[in-house]
């Protein structure tokens, strides 16, 4: 099993040079090969292979002498990640292939003959790199990625392969169901609530300050370069404190569960909503059920997506009856057909971690969206009348003949 770690490296002055002519080169060879790329495919229907990339590079070299200084197989780590970027691209997994900038964040990518040591990293044609390793790591070393960020630090990221077979997944335990929000960031089947820190939001005052301090510098210049940095510390500040709530709670979220439920959020067509796209990526939604899925794969957990047209909020999780209309505006309501009261937030969360379970019994990704959803004992009955709102809360906990379904379905 492969599994990466980020440690912070503290280059000298020498090796920061190296390191800014690495990024260059890489950054160079990139735009280039991309451009070659773009000018075959409309000539002849063909782009270039990772191994067309390569073949050109000692041509490139006597052409412009500076390529032979950083590490050759930092050249050929351009060329692999590029084909793939364009396998991405066609097989519908990514976007298309974008040219980079010197401005903003820099990697490149060393695939051998890097060392951890006790001094630090040892990075050819670099040398031994200080780093903060945290931590001992198990497995052979893979590759090595060096970033600078916007704010001007080192990184490393670094690939094992311990070799031992990935986990093997497991049900046997208890099922949770995650409804994801902007009151509260997440609602889970069993009532918890876990609030929206909204840290873009506390933190905009100190941003929009610092970004008018740049935009009165002149361009160009030394002190426009420096509030740039600041700028840029700030927003690694907000996205530092983001990934720290994200990491504890998906983290939290999956030691305490063996089966995981959550929607499959269309996040991009989401945000085209401009009242509320601010708020949704501050969320981080995506991010949340990533690092949900890839640690309940190396925990031998079941990571399960229900699809974005369910009606979780508007089904009732007891008889399955299904409302026609549930403004958003309205946070609980009341099943006309069995007279269950609802948290609109809850009751979602349990018809998520149901719809979940349904999916994992019948081994099969279809779901009963576009009400499809059959209520127990028969026909249900007519699902066009309204909701009927009632006082905030999460009564569904309180009532007995929830409580009674609940402990039967879990």
């Amino acid at each position: 099993m492969k599994k990466a770690a980020k440690v912070r490296i503290y280059p000298d002055n020498t090796q920061k040079e190296a390191l800014a002519k690495a990024f260059g080169c890489a950054r160079w060879f990139w735009n280039n090969s991309l451009a070659q790329t773009n000018r075959l495919y409309k000539e002849t229907g063909k782009g270039l292979s990772r191994q067309g990339m390569n073949d050109r590079l000692p041509g490139l070299k006597k052409e412009f002498e500076w390529l032979k200084e950083p590490y050759s197989q930092v050249l050929q780590s351009v060329s692999l990640n590029l084909s793939r970027a364009f396998i991405n691209f066609f097989e519908g997994r990514a976007a298309f292939p974008n040219f980079k900038s010197k401005h903003g964040k820099q990697s490149i990518q060393y695939p051998q003959h890097t060392e951890i040591l006790d001094a630090g990293l040892k990075l050819p044609k670099i040398g031994v790199v200080t780093a903060k390793i945290h931590r001992t790591f198990e497995g052979e070393l893979k590759t090595v990625t060096i970033s600078q960020t916007s704010s001007g630090k080192y990184f490393a990221s670094l690939l094992f392969d311990d070799g031992k077979p990935e986990a093997e997944s497991s049900s046997e335990g208890k099922a949770v169901g995650i409804d994801l929000g902007l009151s509260h960031f997440a609602i889970t089947s069993d009532g918890s609530k876990f609030d929206n820190p909204r840290i873009l939001k506390k933190r905009s005052k100190n941003l929009k300050r610092k970004q008018q301090k740049l935009s009165r510098k002149v361009k160009g210049s030394n002190t426009r370069k420096k509030a740039k940095r600041i700028v840029a510390r700030v927003h690694e500040r907000i996205a530092n404190t983001r990934k720290n709530f994200l990491h504890k709670l998906s983290r939290k979220m999956v030691n305490d569960n063996q089966v995981i439920c959550v929607e499959n959020l269309a996040v991009k067509n989401m945000v085209k909503n401009h009242n509320l796209a601010k708020a949704i990526s501050d969320a981080s939604w995506a991010e949340f059920t990533r690092m949900l899925k890839y640690k309940a794969g190396f925990d031998g957990k079941v990571y399960i997506e229900v699809d974005r047209f369910f009606p979780s909020s508007k089904t009732c999780s007891v008889c399955l009856n299904r409302v026609g209309s549930l403004p958003l505006d309205v946070r609980s309501w009341q099943c006309q057909s069995c007279g269950t009261k609802h948290d609109r937030d809850v009751n979602a969360a349990l018809n998520i971690r149901n719809e979940g379970l349904r999916i994992l019994a019948l081994g099969t990704s279809a779901t009963a969206s576009g009400g499809k959803v059959s209520p127990k004992g028969g026909r249900r009955k007519s699902s066009v009348s309204k909701a009927l709102p009632v006082e905030a809360g999460s009564p569904t906990l309180n009532d007995p003949r929830a409580q009674l379904e609940g402990s039967r379905l879990g």
